[in-house]
């Protein structure tokens, strides 16, 4: 007879951005995120010139962030 056990641990939840808490999907934590699928930013709280050269993966990249440069991402320069 075999015996099988089943491990206690909880599931993992890769679903949220660690940076924001925003959702982000599976497709994207696959292309953007790190190679355990986490997403340390999102469309959300970065731009996609940052997030396609790796700041969703964790990595810091040579473009301003659009939460420390005024008018980035969208946004109008507080003047």
């Amino acid at each position: 007879m075999v015996c099988v056990t089943v491990a206690p641990w909880p599931p993992v939840d890769n679903s949220t951005c660690t940076h924001c808490g925003a959702h982000v999907t599976d497709r994207f934590r696959r292309v953007f995120g790190d190679d355990d699928d986490r997403a340390h930013r999102c469309g959300d709280c970065d731009s996609y010139a940052r997030l396609s050269r790796g700041s969703a993966a964790g990595i810091d990249v040579s473009i301003p962030d659009p939460e420390t440069s005024a008018g980035r991402h969208g946004g109008e320069a507080d003047a």
